[in-house]
């Protein structure tokens, strides 16, 4: 549960009436993004009040009534679905960097340079979204914004979103180091076990991480990998 002190105020008023809840942010993308989640791990109390600066709580009564159900899951997505967040100064300076790093992390991940098949590093594409004077939203998911930072900074950066295919081939005393990894860094489509008994794996992985694959796989095999990028 996220602390008192951290939480944000979720406000809902309707039929004379107002409702608020004390929350951690990241229940915010994690509600309008339709993710199941379990809601109580994000309260900072298992309470829906009418006063929180009060700590007045509203009635029993009063909720089912207007809500139809005492479901503390249900009223509280209907409260941020419907209400609107209350931040203050501080708390929407460490949302909107929080989502900004997150933005900046998926699209350095995921894309590349056209001209050069390398990566853009985070410090580049962060210098483009202040030029370009991009706005961050802090109650849209990361994912949701990606594609408009693109448009905003593809004038200033070329950039590409693709993934590339990379081959691998690592001795076979170093497979069991590396295999979980590569499966997590991207989808291996072939692999094959060599007579000298190497492994060679094909991998298809987001542009924007190649360099992270070399330095894994080399630093897991000391050196004794083979790494091609394919054409």
């Amino acid at each position: 549960m996220v602390k008192v002190e951290d939480a944000l105020v979720a406000r809902y008023e309707t039929r004379g009436h107002r409702f608020e809840i004390l929350i951690d942010q990241k229940l915010v993308d994690l509600i309008k993004s339709g993710k199941d989640v379990n809601v109580e791990e994000y309260l900072a109390a298992d309470v829906i009040f009418k006063d929180s600066s009060k700590g007045d709580k509203a009635s029993a009564e009063v909720i089912k009534e207007v809500f139809g159900t005492d479901d503390l899951e249900t009223i509280v997505k209907e409260i941020i679905k419907k209400g609107q967040v209350q931040l203050t100064t501080e708390q929407r300076r460490k949302m909107l960097e929080e989502k900004k790093r997150q933005i900046i992390e998926i699209i350095s991940r995921e894309s590349m340079n056209p001209q050069t098949g390398a990566p853009h590093p985070p410090q580049r594409i962060e210098k483009a979204m202040e030029e370009a004077k991009v706005r961050v939203d802090p109650f849209k998911s990361a994912e949701e914004q990606v594609q408009e930072v693109l448009k905003a900074i593809r004038v200033l950066l070329p950039i590409k979103f693709e993934h590339v295919k990379m081959q691998i081939k690592v001795p076979g005393e170093d497979y069991g180091k590396v295999y979980s990894e590569l499966t997590k860094l991207g989808q291996i489509h072939k692999e094959e076990w060599g007579n000298d008994g190497s492994y060679t794996a094909l991998i298809e992985i987001p542009a924007g991480i190649q360099d992270e694959l070399y330095d894994f796989v080399n630093k897991k095999t000391k050196g004794n990998a083979d790494i091609k990028l394919l054409k």
